[in-house]
C-alpha cells in the first residue's frame, strides 16, 4: 500500500472520530447562502496529525494503532478540530484552498481567518479600504 494512501485512511479515521463534535453552521460564512456547505479548518487536519505522530514517535501503520491514539490528539488538538473552524459554501471553500493550497501551511490559519473576514465584508457591502474605513 502506498505511503500517502495510509496517511489519507489515518486521517479518514481522526476525522471520523470527532465529526459528530464539529460545529458547522447553517449558512456560508462569506455569502450567507444554505445550499452545498463544507466545513473549513482553519489549520489543516492531515498537517496536525502528521506533526504530532512524527513529534511523538506514534507508530500510525494499522487502524488499530490509530484508533488508539486519537484521543490523545483530540485533547492535544480540540480547539483546531473543533472551535476553530468555519463554516463555507462549496465556491468559497474552493477559492479559499486555491489561494491557501490543498493542504494550507499551519502559519496561514490566520490569514485565512482574514480572507473569510474580507469576503464577507465585500459581499456585505462594506467599505474595505483601509482601518478607518469604517468612520468615513
Amino acid at each position: 500500500m502506498a505511503a500517502n494512501t495510509k496517511k489519507r485512511v489515518a486521517v479518514k479515521h481522526i476525522r471520523d472520530g470527532i465529526k459528530s463534535n464539529y460545529k458547522k453552521d447553517c449558512k456560508c460564512a462569506i455569502c450567507g447562502t444554505e445550499d452545498k456547505l463544507e466545513l473549513h479548518h482553519y489549520t489543516t487536519v492531515s498537517t496536525l496529525f502528521k506533526n504530532y505522530v512524527e513529534e511523538h514517535d506514534i507508530p500510525v501503520d494499522t487502524d488499530e494503532e490509530v484508533r488508539a491514539m486519537r484521543e490523545d490528539f483530540y485533547k492535544m488538538y480540540w480547539y483546531e478540530l473543533v472551535d476553530y473552524t468555519v463554516t463555507l459554501c462549496e465556491e468559497h471553500h474552493r477559492k479559499l484552498h486555491s489561494i491557501y493550497g490543498r493542504e494550507p501551511p499551519l502559519h496561514t490559519a490566520k490569514k485565512q481567518e482574514r480572507w473569510v473576514e474580507k469576503q464577507r465584508d465585500k459581499a456585505e457591502g462594506k467599505a474595505t479600504k483601509g482601518r478607518f474605513a469604517s468612520l468615513i
